[in-house]
């Protein structure tokens, strides 16, 4: 029987949910505007949404975070293959439709053995394990893996240890101005200062002829520097061990074996030997505990201030010690399953609006990813109760529990792979979140943790007025606490624009890549973070989160509730509501800041006929903005017009594609956003890269480029204002 939608339950279900209510905010008065919503359905979205933000339970948050960290599931492991299973009986049990597990087969990479220890001037082998605690009893689970990095190369090697800091490339500069070479010798480098992703860190000691390569937490990036330790605080203890990928897909994400299509069953699978992500160098991840005998032990040269951490050792270049390093990984194809589930919709069901969360771990993920997938599951609970009492969203939503994120944003990137065509057409934005509560709630003080999120700069402006009506676990506003704690963590009394809140400078290492680089559909990822010392440890369980990071478990729901309200106006609204002249007005600044930090006007690249036709197309996405807008909201505004111009809207995003790619980057599309090899945000990367390095006629060509892709959107929106005004 074809569903035929309740219209008046409004206002009655708003009523019966009433009494389990959080405290606090008051909800927006009915008559309160909402972006590309009419008075009348702005109204109706409100009553809907007091209904919704009744329903979060942070008890059933609380249960469903026991149950998800019962034990360790990192991809391809049966316990995360169950969780998929579970996962997929929890969304039919909510009422949710088409429900389909997909299975792809790929490049996994597992530890067999592990071994080092020092060799000379004495020895030392190290436990590549973390310490057990009495009072956390998964801490004594044989199942948490040791040490190990998924993607490393499988080798034995002994060799002179070298200490290389953050292991970036200037680092390897600075070690040649001291006569310094690691050329098959073994780098040992720290996480972070400043903070660059530990794949790049292999690339780089890989291309400087390292035959191996050690990365440590040292205590003054995450550990006991910081605060106290776990069990009694945040941040890691000395034997905590930061795992991961060292995955070069900042290059190309996704399977290495099938760089650029889907890894389906049956799918060809590229030599892993001609792989482009594929890392070639020998590495491990360790504690503190077990880099400090390695460096202490040293007698060569003492490296400057800015190289020394926070052990109480003297830090040294080098001289005289010696390790075995002996790593052998199983890589070989092995099935992945992201789970899928809809909520069709009512009006719209070819328009989507996708949520997602990744579900594999390195060990417990209490943090990361357990802490998103509670909030999209009480979500996904919320939203299936609203569809049993009758209301269903006007356009579809998809929820995906995706698999292998930690490994090469793995399952995100074969699912948009293989349905990319789709996408294109029907996919209104995707929702990530990665991990919903990366911080510690008793350390945060009185304004609670920072709410941290990113969006492409069109959609911002909505997610602020989202943020508006919900409440933070602090009792104000999500929005008013968002501002707060900015200024907090930006140590100023001034409190920020609505431009400086909502992060738009988007970089990798979450499941938003595929969706946004490569198939040019916009996103929003939201989180809130503080203090967190144990990332990718086997302290980050459920003990962590219940004792230290969200003992009342309050910012889960919070997350659940911005969430939910984000997914339903992208759902539910009139016009979709994207402001392209916001959009215009970042990439002005972006602009900016590059011939800032490259001196551009000391260069032979011509960048002003791009500042006149940014100017141009901030001017086309304010017409078209105040025009749609004022039809809307004097009920001028006909269902084919809308109609009309959410077609064109849903097109702007991908007109920013370039299918040729960014230069030697070709997986990565989009002409305003990508990663640099770090991980971090990179703004026009290919008239940035170029100007970075100094490369005139490359930076020419791509301000060409450029230019020629903003002029194109400028001509578009204003044929769409001409479209929907003739349509009157």
């Amino acid at each position: 029987m074809p569903f035929r939608p309740v219209l008046a339950p409004l206002a009655l279900i708003a009523s019966i949910f009433a009494a389990a209510a959080p405290p606090a905010l008051a909800a927006s008065e009915p008559s309160a505007p909402i972006r590309g919503f009419s008075p009348a359905r702005a109204a109706a979205e409100h009553e809907l949404e007091a209904s919704f933000q009744a329903l979060p339970s942070t008890a059933r948050a609380r249960d469903w975070h026991q149950r998800l960290t019962r034990e360790p599931h990192p991809a391809a492991s049966s316990a995360n293959n169950r969780l998929a299973r579970n996962i997929a009986d929890e969304w039919r049990r909510q009422g949710w439709e088409d429900v389909t597990l997909r299975r792809y087969d790929v490049l996994h990479s597992s530890p067999r053995h592990v071994a080092l220890e020092m060799v000379a001037p004495r020895h030392f082998r190290a436990s590549l394990r973390e310490d057990r605690y009495g009072v956390d009893p998964s801490t004594r689970n044989p199942s948490i893996s040791g040490s190990y990095f998924g993607y490393s190369a499988s080798g034995e090697v002994t060799a002179e240890v070298v200490y290389a800091h953050s292991g970036n490339p200037d680092d390897y500069d600075l070690l040649r101005r001291h006569g310094i070479s690691v050329r098959g010798k073994i780098v040992l480098v720290r996480y972070s200062n400043p903070y660059s992703y530990r794949g790049f860190k292999a690339l780089t000691a890989e291309r400087e002829g390292a035959a191996a390569l050690l990365i440590y937490s040292d205590p003054a990036e995450d550990g006991a520097s910081k605060g106290k330790t776990f069990p009694d605080g945040p941040w890691g203890p000395e034997s905590h061990i930061q795992r991961g990928a060292i995955t070069y897909d900042f290059i190309v994400p996704g399977d290495p074996t099938t760089p650029g299509w889907a890894s389906v069953p049956g799918a060809r699978h590229v030599p892993a030997s001609s792989a482009r992500s594929l890392p070639k160098i020998i590495a491990l991840p360790l504690s503190a505990r077990d880099a400090r005998p390695l460096l202490e032990s040293m007698t060569g040269e003492e490296v400057p201030a800015e190289w020394r951490g926070d052990l109480p050792i003297t830090y040294r270049y080098s001289g005289g010690v010696r390790v075995h390093l002996n790593v052998d990984m199983d890589t070989s194809i092995k099935p992945y399953t992201v789970v899928e589930a809809r909520l069709r919709g009512a009006q719209l069901p070819d328009e989507w609006v996708l949520i997602g969360n990744h579900r594999d771990a390195w060990a417990y993920g209490g943090v990361d990813p357990v802490s998103g997938t509670v909030s999209m599951l009480e979500l996904t609970h919320d939203l299936g109760e609203l569809k049993r009492r009758g209301i269903r969203p006007r356009r579809t939503i998809i929820a995906c529990s995706w698999d292998g994120e930690e490994y090469a944003l793995t399952g995100s990137t074969e699912w948009g792979e293989q349905f990319g065509d789709e996408l294109k057409h029907k996919l209104v934005a995707y929702l990530n979140t990665d991990e919903s509560v990366a911080g510690a709630a008793t350390t945060a003080g009185p304004d609670g943790l920072s709410f941290s999120p990113s969006a492409v700069s069109s959609l911002a402006p909505m997610l602020i007025e989202a943020a508006r009506d919900v409440r933070a676990p602090s009792g104000v506003s999500l929005l008013e606490a968002w501002r707060r704690t900015w200024s907090r963590d930006h140590r100023t009394s001034v409190a920020p624009t609505d431009a400086e809140l909502v992060d738009t400078r988007i970089g990798s290492g979450s499941d938003h890549t595929v969706f946004l680089n490569h198939l040019g559909r916009p996103v929003i990822n939201l989180g809130f973070t503080g203090d967190y010392g144990v990332y990718h440890s086997a302290y980050d369980d459920h003990y962590w989160m219940a004792k230290i990071g969200d003992p009342t478990f309050e910012y889960h729901t919070a997350l659940t509730r911005i969430w939910g309200v984000t997914a339903l106006r992208l759902a539910n609204a009139d016009i979709l509501p994207f402001d392209f002249a916001v959009n215009a007005a970042s990439l002005q600044d972006f602009l900016a800041d590059l011939e800032q930090r490259t001196n551009a006007a000391q260069t032979p690249v011509s960048l002003q006929p791009l500042h006149g036709h940014l100017a141009e197309l901030a001017e086309a996405g304010r017409a078209l903005g105040e025009a749609t807008l004022a039809d809307l909201q004097a009920g001028h505004a006909s269902p084919g017009q809308v109609r009309y111009l959410n077609e064109r809207l849903g097109q702007v995003e991908a007109n920013w594609l370039d299918p040729a790619g960014i230069p030697d980057r070709p997986w990565f599309q989009h002409l305003l956003y990508a990663a640099r090899y770090t991980y971090a945000h990179l703004e026009f990367p290919g008239l940035t890269e170029a100007m970075e390095r100094g490369d005139w006629a490359a930076g020419n060509a791509q301000a060409g480029i450029l230019d020629a892709a903003v002029m194109r959107n400028t001509e578009f929106l204003r044929a769409t204002l001409a479209g929907w005004q003739a349509q009157r």
